[in-house]
């Protein structure tokens, strides 16, 4: 399972969970788990990075209302 570039942020989650769910089995090689986790590892990163984009358009968007809201 890959996870490309155009996928979003619910496509790794559900790519990761897959990846758990075949690393809790333990039905597979070594090489495997070995693989998946890789896998997974790379996915987290991504997820993150997501994260972190989404937190900075959040904060963005909350400064921007803030600075245009009425003074009391």
């Amino acid at each position: 399972m890959t996870a490309p570039d155009s996928a979003t942020f619910e496509d790794h989650l559900r790519t990761l969970e897959t990846l758990v769910e075949r690393l809790e089995k333990g039905d597979g090689t070594l090489d495997d788990a070995l693989r998946d986790f890789q896998q997974g590892m790379a996915l987290v990163e991504r997820c993150k990075t997501a994260l972190a984009t989404a937190e900075v358009k959040v904060e963005t968007i909350l400064t921007a209302a803030q600075a245009g809201a009425p003074q009391p």
